[in-house]
């Protein structure tokens, strides 16, 4: 807990759209902290958006908030091809920087923010909450404790639903350019990074993709690849904003001695051969939601809950304790749990995928290009 005698420290929030209101909510639940300013490329959407939350800056010219010596840290939640330039000028001017999935879209912006907190010495962390789920943990410390024995299967799953309307709504979705990609990159690459997380680093790649069900978006709304893990375990990733109506996300886990199930971010099964079982027939509402194109946030949902992870647990409570582990790595001069180096590593990953569905060729790590 934060202590009654640490300095306040001011955020500011760049970019207003619809992931915004998730962070200001997160925030306003931690102690010792202040949203100072909000700024958008489109400042009536600012403004309206400070109206809401009742906050009293809002800058019209991005350079003024970074220079802004009351702002020690920027939240970045702009589409995710800007998110490199923001966040090493935010570097650079001396705030610590937190960036919305992905880090970016190609492995050398990527670098470019690596190298700007090395040099600064600010904190750099890219938001993959769902590390912070609670079943997500209980599963990790299970497996690091060796309870399902050697990985020899990992499977992970996105099947989402996605509106036409969806990718009309902003000029930037759907987009090489800007999006970087499309199930995977936008909506699978929280998955992707808890997948490699649990089982471990990705060796190669073989991937299909396709543009299926929507028209006008360059990138793919259907995704498969088959997965070498460099433990020697094997695995599949399945992503796609064309399953109606929307499905949770699942990842399954299997090991010599044992396996385990997380759907709709609720640990659904941890079977051993040898110690405890967990079954749950719990599904969290507000995971489907998101699934089915809603926009459940911290600030706009009902207090879902999911009994199975934690009574107390709501959405939103994952993004507030990955920023109060981002704020104690601040204040202790220490190391997030993701840093800008774990940030990269499910982008790695996408743009492997990527580049054998262009190829038709396995991928090893390391090789794809984009």
């Amino acid at each position: 807990m934060p202590g009654a005698n640490e300095e306040v420290l001011n955020f500011a929030v760049i970019g207003c759209g619809t992931i915004a209101p998730t962070h200001i909510g997160a925030i306003r639940q931690i102690d010792n902290v202040h949203i100072h300013a909000l700024s958008d490329s489109v400042p009536e959407r600012a403004y309206a958006m400070a109206a809401q939350f009742d906050i009293q800056d809002v800058y019209t010219k991005l350079e003024d908030l970074i220079g802004d010596p009351m702002v020690d840290i920027v939240s970045i939640c702009t589409p995710s091809g800007t998110h490199a330039d923001i966040a090493v000028a935010a570097l650079r001017a001396g705030k610590h920087v937190i960036v919305e999935k992905p880090m970016d879209i190609s492995l050398a912006a990527c670098d470019r923010m690596i190298a700007a907190a090395d040099e600064t010495g600010k904190k750099l962390t890219v938001i993959s909450q769902h590390r912070f789920d609670h079943a997500t943990q209980y599963l990790k410390a299970a497996l690091g404790e060796g309870k399902l024995g050697k990985i020899v299967l990992a499977d992970a799953s996105v099947k989402w639903w996605r509106t036409q309307e969806y990718y009309d709504s902003g000029d930037w979705r759907g987009t090489w350019a800007m999006d970087g990609g499309g199930a995977l990159m936008n909506q699978g690459v929280h998955t992707v990074d808890l997948l490699q997380w649990l089982a471990g680093d990705v060796e190669s790649i073989y991937a299909h993709t396709r543009t299926a069900a929507h028209e006008r978006i360059e990138v793919e709304d259907v995704v498969v690849a088959a997965l070498t893990f460099a433990s020697g375990a094997i695995g599949t990733l399945t992503a796609t904003t064309a399953a109606f109506p929307g499905l949770p996300v699942r990842i399954d886990i299997f090991g010599a001695e044992g396996s385990a199930t997380i759907e709709a971010d609720t640990l659904r099964s941890l079977i051993l051969k040898q110690g405890d079982t967990h079954l749950s027939d719990a599904i969290s509402s507000h995971a489907v939601s998101v699934a089915q194109g809603g926009s459940a946030s911290v600030v706009n949902a009902a207090a879902e809950r999911s009994a199975a992870a934690d009574p107390g647990a709501v959405w939103g409570d994952a993004h507030r304790a990955q920023i109060e582990d981002f704020l104690r790595a601040v204040r202790t001069d220490g190391t997030p749990l993701i840093d800008a180096r774990a940030g990269r590593k499910p982008l790695e990953i996408i743009l492997a995928v990527y580049e054998s569905a262009r190829t038709g060729q396995a991928v090893k790590l390391g090789a794809a290009s984009q």
